[in-house]
């Protein structure tokens, strides 16, 4: 993979319709210091040094990652009618997204997980979720290529599964899925599943002194598939096409502040780089470097084609 490769890729897939559907959250940022240890409990006191910052979270996130890639980025889910829930639809809309096919439901409360930060480094999570969104009718827009990214938060159901299915099937469109083993679904006509080491292991059940070798085919078979990602942190990705030997990708991180929301990352060039040309391997060494740009900031982050491309130069 080049530089030049990489631009010509993208330039292909600023032309494409995207759709995310999924869990949509909404991330909270608290960045402060820590000097001293609560006389209270054996935990830090954190010393709130910047204002709250907020940022497109779960599904929302892979749909703010591929806006970098494409002008024609929509979103599919529900959110709660609260603030939260405004607040989201808000920032969404601010970055050109279409949000059209997001549905505010009244008693539903919005995903919210609020990060502190001190010296680059997560102090707590806390999350804040309560009654979940139901799964309401799936209405889309048009798309090259459907990513579906799951979180186990109740907008994906077999009901939804099954209608992407068709949708994928009648107008040829990548569809790309980050699953949750949480929530075992049944796939047709899926391009790519991007599943991380344990989510992989945990989607067959399968005892983790297994091959991942050996996993990642059953994995394409399971989900039938084309393409098998997992994504391995530190030790890169590996990917498994039908009939082909797995392609490894080492890591490309150079040093790693914030893993949150890698993964949103990583499906998002996978399918941004699908739907502009890339062979599988292109599209892999693509995610891989993407993620390993975006664990060098803090925050939920998305990744720039500048910084994308730039981190080929020199390849060959």
């Amino acid at each position: 993979m080049t530089s030049q490769r990489c631009r010509a890729i993208f330039a292909s897939a600023a032309t494409k319709r995207f759709l995310v559907v999924g869990d949509l959250m909404l991330d909270e940022f608290v960045w402060g210091k820590v000097s001293r240890i609560s006389p209270e409990a054996p935990v830090p006191v954190v010393h709130v040094t910047e204002e709250s910052k907020w940022f497109p979270g779960g599904a929302a996130n892979v749909a703010r990652n591929l806006r970098e890639f494409s002008e024609k980025v929509a979103m599919a889910g529900v959110v709660g009618a609260d603030a939260a829930g405004e607040r989201l639809l808000g920032l969404l809309t601010e970055m050109g997204i279409d949000v059209a096919h997001v549905h505010q439901e009244a008693g539903a409360q919005t995903i919210v997980k609020t990060r502190i930060i001190a010296r680059h480094q997560q102090v707590v999570r806390v999350d804040r979720e309560g009654s979940r969104p139901t799964a309401s009718p799936l209405a889309v827009s048009r798309a090259d290529a459907i990513v579906v990214a799951d979180y186990a938060k109740g907008a994906i159901t077999q009901a939804v599964a099954d209608a992407l299915g068709e949708v994928v099937s009648k107008d040829g469109a990548i569809l790309a899925i980050d699953p949750s083993p949480k929530n075992p679904i049944h796939w047709r006509n899926a391009t790519v599943i991007k599943p991380n080491r344990e989510e992989a292991y945990k989607a067959l059940g399968a005892d983790e002194s297994r091959p991942l070798e050996d996993v990642g085919e059953e994995l394409l078979k399971s989900y039938s598939t084309e393409l098998v990602l997992i994504t391995l942190g530190e030790d890169g990705m590996k990917l498994f096409q039908r009939g082909k030997a797995s392609h490894d990708t080492p890591t490309r991180a150079r040093e790693v502040f914030d893993v949150s929301g890698a993964g949103d990352t990583a499906i998002a060039a996978m399918t941004a780089a699908l739907a502009g040309g890339a062979g599988p391997i292109e599209a892999a060494e693509i995610a891989n470097a993407a993620s390993g740009i975006v664990v060098g900031k803090l925050g939920t982050a998305a990744v720039t084609l500048d910084e994308l491309a730039d981190s080929f130069e020199g390849s060959r």
